[in-house]
């Protein structure tokens, strides 16, 4: 296989009924595109990883499988993912079907000279009163203490340099605080409209807590390490 210029990761805990939709939806995305396609599979205990590999038993061969040998959560997911991903650039993609692969390319053309592009999800109408309440009080909050001028923290499709993410501080839930963490290692991050969707098949795996108040320690973590960096540092061999 060619160098793909482009990793697509999807982190799915029990998402067996979305895998393949969401699969023929990226290489339709996609198409005209050098790509690969990384499930990384934390925990489930349905037929995820099983759904995968009919995918790719179907022809897809884009599809990789990478297995987690037990829970360890999304921002876990994420990281072998790219670590694991082959290309310089990394899109990912929450695994529920909400995010819409369409929207990949118009990050790639938004990227300039940022090194992460961030989802903003707009039309989120047919979303209960009380989840967009719950987005809006955390992506609030996030903004205020972290000042990393993103309106969508939350949002799961963003597109991202691999080298820069991989020098990252790595820490559960490091993933709703990617921009202010590509901004403490100097670079630059922007923000484009994306579509919303709503869920259709399978179980949303957060509530209330989950939302607003898991990772109130993590937001005064994130600002520690900001404190303690000074980006831009220039390493010249003479």
């Amino acid at each position: 296989m060619s160098q793909p210029e482009l990793s697509v990761v999807i982190p799915v805990c029990d998402e067996a009924e979305n895998v393949a939709p969401l699969a023929a939806e990226i290489v339709a995305a996609l198409t005209g595109r050098e790509f690969e396609i990384l499930f990384v599979d934390d925990g489930s205990c349905d037929g995820t990883a099983a759904a995968v590999q009919a995918c790719r038993a179907a022809g897809l061969r884009q599809i990789r499988l990478l297995r987690h040998s037990f829970r360890s959560g999304q921002s876990a997911a994420v990281c072998t993912g790219v670590r694991q991903a082959r290309a310089a650039w990394v899109a990912t993609l929450d695994g529920d079907g909400q995010n819409d692969p369409a929207d990949i390319p118009k990050l790639l053309a938004a990227r300039g000279d940022a090194l992460l592009v961030m989802g903003n999800r707009v039309g989120r109408r047919r979303d209960s009163g009380l989840r967009r309440l719950q987005s809006q009080v955390a992506n609030g909050v996030r903004a205020r203490l972290l000042g990393d001028g993103t309106p969508d923290t939350g949002c799961g499709i963003k597109l991202l340099h691999r080298e820069t993410f991989l020098e990252l501080p790595r820490f559960d839930h490091m993933h709703r605080f990617l921009p202010a963490l590509f901004q403490r290692a100097g670079a630059q991050v922007v923000s484009v409209p994306v579509n919303h969707r709503p869920r259709e098949r399978g179980r949303s795996k957060y509530g209330l807590f989950d939302r607003l108040w898991v990772g109130i320690v993590d937001i005064f973590g994130v600002i520690w390490l900001k404190r303690r960096c000074t980006p831009g540092l220039v390493v010249r061999e003479e």
